[in-house]
């Protein structure tokens, strides 16, 4: 029987495959994702955020400059512009996007929003499935600050 599927799946396009891992692996959105707040992690490990004490979850904010709803903006548009991104909500003081993976349809939901700590933009990035992101979640972030950053050095041109 394994050896059938892996023949039908062998003989699948593209699309159709991107397709049917899509729908076995993007999951659905966490009922706290969204809303506007960011939640904690959850225990496993395939997420960080700007929030957390433990050092397995825990990432720094990303500093920005005020007006922050700008700096919000310009990331925001960073962040989208990456493969696989999708913009969900776009507010002020908050953003939620989703990155799905081409071929297999992961979806993550990465999160910021305009804190009480001034001059800082909190991050939350969480796969939805699974145990292990083997640390995508915090390259996304680490990625976006070091575009942020440079951005911010020549003059917010990115």
């Amino acid at each position: 029987m394994r050896l059938r599927a892996l023949v039908v799946m062998a003989l699948l396009p593209e699309v159709a495959m991107a397709a049917l891992f899509g729908t076995l692996f993007a999951g659905s959105r966490p009922p706290d994702v969204g809303a506007g707040v960011l939640a904690p992690c959850p225990d496993t490990p395939n997420c960080v955020w700007s929030g957390a004490a433990d050092p397995r979850h825990a990432i720094a904010p990303i500093a920005a400059t005020p007006p922050l709803a700008e700096a919000l903006a310009r990331l925001v548009r960073l962040a989208a512009a990456m493969p696989g991104a999708r913009i969900v909500t776009v507010r002020a003081d908050y953003a939620h996007l989703e990155f799905e993976t081409p071929l297999m349809g992961f979806v993550d939901d990465v999160e910021f929003a305009i804190g009480p700590a001034a001059g800082a933009i909190q991050v939350r990035s969480a796969s939805r499935v699974g145990r292990s992101d083997f640390g995508v979640n915090r390259r996304r972030i680490e990625e976006l600050r070091a575009a942020f950053a440079e951005g911010a050095r020549s003059g917010g041109a990115r």
